[in-house]
Protein backbone atom coordinates (compact mmCIF):
# COMPACT_ATOMS: atom_id res chain seq x y z
CA UNK A 1 0.00 0.00 0.00
CA UNK A 2 2.48 2.34 -1.26
CA UNK A 3 0.34 4.91 -3.53
CA UNK A 4 -3.07 5.36 -1.13
CA UNK A 5 -2.57 6.22 2.62
CA UNK A 6 -6.62 5.34 3.69
CA UNK A 7 -5.95 6.75 6.88
CA UNK A 8 -9.47 7.39 8.92
CA UNK A 9 -9.41 9.13 12.03
CA UNK A 10 -10.88 7.09 14.85
CA UNK A 11 -13.17 8.25 17.84
CA UNK A 12 -9.91 7.13 20.10
CA UNK A 13 -8.64 10.71 20.10
CA UNK A 14 -6.84 10.81 16.65
CA UNK A 15 -5.29 7.52 16.59
CA UNK A 16 -5.58 5.70 12.69
CA UNK A 17 -7.99 3.05 12.49
CA UNK A 18 -5.46 1.80 10.53
CA UNK A 19 -2.59 0.10 11.54
CA UNK A 20 1.03 -0.51 10.18
CA UNK A 21 0.67 -3.74 8.88
CA UNK A 22 -1.64 -2.02 6.14
CA UNK A 23 1.69 -0.96 4.28
CA UNK A 24 4.57 -2.16 2.68
CA UNK A 25 8.14 -0.76 1.17
CA UNK A 26 9.22 -1.56 -2.06
CA UNK A 27 12.90 -3.68 -1.57
CA UNK A 28 15.66 -3.18 -4.11
CA UNK A 29 15.37 -6.81 -5.25
CA UNK A 30 11.42 -5.81 -6.62
CA UNK A 31 9.80 -7.66 -3.80
CA UNK A 32 8.01 -6.05 -1.07
CA UNK A 33 9.12 -5.49 2.96
CA UNK A 34 5.15 -6.36 3.80
CA UNK A 35 4.57 -4.76 7.89
CA UNK A 36 1.83 -7.71 8.05
CA UNK A 37 4.64 -9.78 7.61
CA UNK A 38 5.85 -8.72 11.08
CA UNK A 39 2.22 -8.39 13.10
CA UNK A 40 2.37 -8.32 16.70
CA UNK A 41 6.30 -7.99 16.48
CA UNK A 42 7.97 -4.70 17.63
CA UNK A 43 9.60 -3.08 14.56
CA UNK A 44 11.38 0.22 14.47
CA UNK A 45 11.24 1.78 11.06
CA UNK A 46 14.40 4.22 10.51
CA UNK A 47 14.99 6.87 7.36
CA UNK A 48 18.66 6.43 6.63
CA UNK A 49 20.62 8.51 4.36
CA UNK A 50 24.89 7.00 3.46
CA UNK A 51 26.12 10.46 4.01
CA UNK A 52 24.74 11.96 7.06
CA UNK A 53 26.64 12.96 9.97
CA UNK A 54 24.45 10.05 12.06
CA UNK A 55 24.59 7.12 9.34
CA UNK A 56 27.38 5.62 11.74
CA UNK A 57 23.40 4.83 13.41
CA UNK A 58 23.76 1.80 11.17
CA UNK A 59 26.35 -0.01 13.34
CA UNK A 60 24.32 0.96 16.32
CA UNK A 61 20.76 -0.51 14.82
CA UNK A 62 22.64 -3.59 13.95
CA UNK A 63 23.73 -4.09 17.76
CA UNK A 64 19.78 -3.23 18.78
CA UNK A 65 18.79 -5.60 16.25
CA UNK A 66 21.07 -8.79 17.40
CA UNK A 67 20.68 -7.58 20.99
CA UNK A 68 16.42 -7.97 20.53
CA UNK A 69 15.83 -10.34 17.05
CA UNK A 70 15.44 -13.30 18.92
CA UNK A 71 13.17 -11.38 21.24
CA UNK A 72 11.21 -10.34 18.69
CA UNK A 73 12.16 -7.23 17.08
CA UNK A 74 12.61 -6.10 13.46
CA UNK A 75 14.71 -3.27 12.61
CA UNK A 76 13.79 -1.64 9.12
CA UNK A 77 15.74 0.84 7.00
CA UNK A 78 14.24 3.08 4.55
CA UNK A 79 16.52 5.34 2.33
CA UNK A 80 15.73 8.47 1.52
CA UNK A 81 16.74 11.14 -0.14
CA UNK A 82 14.83 14.14 1.38
CA UNK A 83 17.12 15.86 3.59
CA UNK A 84 20.12 17.20 2.28
CA UNK A 85 20.38 15.00 -0.75
CA UNK A 86 22.73 12.68 1.40
CA UNK A 87 21.21 9.23 0.14
CA UNK A 88 22.18 10.18 -3.85
CA UNK A 89 23.45 6.22 -4.61
CA UNK A 90 21.13 3.90 -5.92
CA UNK A 91 20.23 0.51 -4.43
CA UNK A 92 23.41 -1.24 -4.91
CA UNK A 93 25.33 1.74 -3.68
CA UNK A 94 22.93 1.82 -0.82
CA UNK A 95 23.67 -1.81 0.04
CA UNK A 96 27.55 -1.43 0.21
CA UNK A 97 27.94 1.14 2.67
CA UNK A 98 24.63 -0.53 4.76
CA UNK A 99 26.45 -4.13 4.65
CA UNK A 100 29.83 -3.91 3.84
CA UNK A 101 30.72 -0.49 6.13
CA UNK A 102 27.82 -1.18 8.44
CA UNK A 103 27.32 -4.59 8.86
CA UNK A 104 23.87 -4.25 8.31
CA UNK A 105 21.70 -7.30 8.47
CA UNK A 106 18.52 -6.10 9.09
CA UNK A 107 16.18 -5.29 6.17
CA UNK A 108 16.33 -2.40 4.13
CA UNK A 109 13.67 -0.93 1.59
CA UNK A 110 13.99 0.79 -1.45
CA UNK A 111 14.60 4.84 -1.62
CA UNK A 112 11.64 6.28 -0.98
CA UNK A 113 10.25 9.80 -0.21
CA UNK A 114 9.59 10.47 3.89
CA UNK A 115 8.42 13.83 3.87
CA UNK A 116 5.65 15.99 1.51
CA UNK A 117 2.93 15.15 -0.25
CA UNK A 118 4.73 12.44 -2.92
CA UNK A 119 5.64 10.79 0.73
CA UNK A 120 5.67 6.88 1.08
CA UNK A 121 1.77 5.79 2.91
CA UNK A 122 3.31 4.85 5.75
CA UNK A 123 4.95 8.09 6.71
CA UNK A 124 2.13 9.66 5.52
CA UNK A 125 -0.08 7.51 8.37
CA UNK A 126 2.47 8.09 10.95
CA UNK A 127 1.94 12.27 10.36
CA UNK A 128 -1.46 11.06 11.54
CA UNK A 129 -0.52 8.74 14.16
CA UNK A 130 2.16 10.98 15.70
CA UNK A 131 2.20 14.56 14.29
CA UNK A 132 4.09 16.09 16.45
CA UNK A 133 6.69 13.50 15.62
CA UNK A 134 7.42 13.79 11.70
CA UNK A 135 11.12 12.84 10.69
CA UNK A 136 13.15 16.13 10.49
CA UNK A 137 16.68 14.73 9.42
CA UNK A 138 17.79 11.22 8.90
CA UNK A 139 17.70 8.66 10.96
CA UNK A 140 14.76 9.37 12.15
CA UNK A 141 13.30 6.21 14.39
CA UNK A 142 9.43 5.12 14.94
CA UNK A 143 8.70 2.25 17.09
CA UNK A 144 6.34 0.29 15.62
CA UNK A 145 4.13 -1.73 18.34
CA UNK A 146 2.62 -4.96 18.56
CA UNK A 147 -0.43 -3.72 18.30
CA UNK A 148 0.60 -1.88 15.06
CA UNK A 149 0.31 1.49 16.13
CA UNK A 150 3.54 3.81 16.67
CA UNK A 151 4.69 3.32 20.21
CA UNK A 152 7.12 5.85 20.24
CA UNK A 153 9.33 7.82 17.95
CA UNK A 154 12.80 9.17 18.22
CA UNK A 155 14.67 11.88 16.90
CA UNK A 156 17.78 11.71 14.79
CA UNK A 157 19.86 12.48 17.16
CA UNK A 158 18.70 9.88 19.32
CA UNK A 159 21.21 7.10 19.13
CA UNK A 160 19.75 3.45 18.51
CA UNK A 161 21.21 2.82 21.97
CA UNK A 162 19.84 5.61 24.19
CA UNK A 163 17.83 4.09 27.03
CA UNK A 164 14.94 5.43 25.82
CA UNK A 165 14.61 3.68 22.60
CA UNK A 166 15.88 0.29 24.75
CA UNK A 167 12.97 1.05 27.56
CA UNK A 168 10.34 1.48 24.66
CA UNK A 169 11.27 -1.47 22.58
CA UNK A 170 11.34 -3.49 26.34
CA UNK A 171 7.91 -2.42 26.87
CA UNK A 172 6.89 -3.74 23.62
CA UNK A 173 8.64 -7.00 24.07
CA UNK A 174 6.84 -7.28 27.35
CA UNK A 175 9.85 -8.45 29.12
CA UNK A 176 13.72 -6.80 31.36
CA UNK A 177 16.22 -6.09 29.34
CA UNK A 178 18.25 -9.03 27.80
Amino acid sequence: MSAVCPVAAAADGGRSRVTAYAFSFPAPTGDDIRLMDYASRPTLVVNTASLCGYTPQYAGLELLFGRYRDRGLMVIGVPSNDFGGQEPGDDSQIAHTAHRQYGVTFPLAAKVRVRGPDSHAFYRWAAVERPLDTPRWNFHKYLVGRDGHLAAAFASAIEPADPRVTAAIERELGGKAS
